[in-house]
């Protein structure tokens, strides 16, 4: 008993002498950052009047700070709609809130607020970095973009690959709507309920220049009070960002146990071009094209006309202006169209965000 007491002390004072060794000149250091949009929205039904809005939609700001080498903390806190009152206007979100412990680029994990790793924009949808004024609906109503709460992730680099493996609270199934699909069951964290956990996995390929692709898969037998409704997402995405090309698809199928619906999915594409190479300009000129097609009811047990009532089709085009990198002006033009009666709707966005 002894013996192994002593080589289990001596091993701990290796591992703390290794520490001190490793972060000996290490400083340890504050980050502050953030981003932020303003948009103008025109809308237009066909057969009603017309909507103007002027919204300083998300206002964020990041706050991280390094340890040592190995061990970090970030987080992420958002006001939406410039305003909070009730329910109503505006909401107040701690997004992102987790100790980052960073072993080596095979491995690291993630403890706290977190974000599942599904699709191109959950994690990554600071405005420079996206095209259009708005993020694609798909990326609202299939994935529920931003989608975070409660959690544990392990994460890590090899050979061109990346790889996330997600555990965290799950969703309310009480919430599912065949209007909006899961994006009501998101929990965000408060008091969240930890019965049935969101096991969310992801994989991608960076292995050519610019190209990110890959996949994930997302399950969790979803809690509601007199009934579980278990829930598969699986989403496929690929993003080519070099030789002045944008290019953006992604689709996505859930897929659920119960209830009335019986799947929702939809996919959208991006191209986008900069000519402000062509143009000699020192900032970027994006012209894009979007097309999303997206049903939150697209199969159902009793079908008929709820499948044609959720079934959205939109085309987009529209420019990006970047003058410097961190830093946007965006214009777009859409016609939505619902299946259901054919009902279209001319969309008007103009945007400007940043990031630092």
């Amino acid at each position: 008993m002894f013996n192994k007491l002593t080589l289990l002390l001596v091993i701990m004072i290796f591992v703390v002498v290794s520490i001190n060794a490793q972060d000996e000149f290490f400083e340890p250091t504050t980050t502050v950052g953030g981003y932020g949009e303003l948009h103008y929205n025109y809308s237009k039904p066909e057969d009603g009047d017309s909507k103007k809005t002027l919204d300083f939609h998300r206002f964020v700001m990041f706050y991280s700070h390094t340890f040592s080498e190995k061990w970090s903390f970030n987080s992420e806190i958002e006001l939406e709609h410039n305003f909070v009152k009730g329910e109503e206007k505006g909401e107040l979100e701690l997004e992102q809130a987790y100790i980052n412990y960073h072993h080596s680029d095979v491995f690291g994990f993630q403890a706290g607020v977190i974000l599942p790793s599904v699709g191109l924009i959950n994690e990554y949808h600071e405005p420079p970095t996206f095209l259009g004024v708005e993020r694609p609906e798909y990326n609202k109503y299939i994935i529920p973009t931003t989608w975070f709460g409660n959690g544990v992730a392990v994460y890590g680099k090899y050979k061109g690959f990346d790889y996330k493996l997600t555990v965290m609270e799950g969703l309310n199934a009480e919430n599912f709507s065949a209007k909006s699909g899961i994006r009501d069951g998101r929990q965000k964290g408060y008091k969240s309920n930890a019965e049935d956990l969101l096991y969310n996995g992801r994989i991608d390929y960076h292995g050519i220049k610019g190209l990110k692709a890959g996949f994930s898969y997302t399950y969790n037998n979803a809690t509601a009070d007199s009934t579980n409704n278990a829930i598969g997402l699986l989403e496929v995405h690929a993003q080519y960002r070099a030789n002045n090309i944008y290019a953006d698809f992604e689709f996505g199928n859930i897929s659920y146990d119960k209830g009335e619906v019986e799947t929702s999915n939809g996919y959208y594409v991006d191209f986008g071009y900069n000519i402000g190479s062509l143009l000699n300009c020192k900032g970027e000129i994006i012209p894009f094209v979007r097309y999303t097609d997206y049903n939150t009811a697209a199969s159902t047990v009793f079908g008929g006309d709820l499948e044609k009532q959720y079934h959205r089709t939109i085309v987009t085009v529209g420019v990006n202006i970047k003058p410097i990198d961190n830093i946007v002006f965006k214009a777009d033009y859409s016609q939505y169209k619902i299946e259901l009666g054919d009902e279209k709707t001319d969309l008007f966005n103009l945007g400007v965000g940043y990031m630092f």
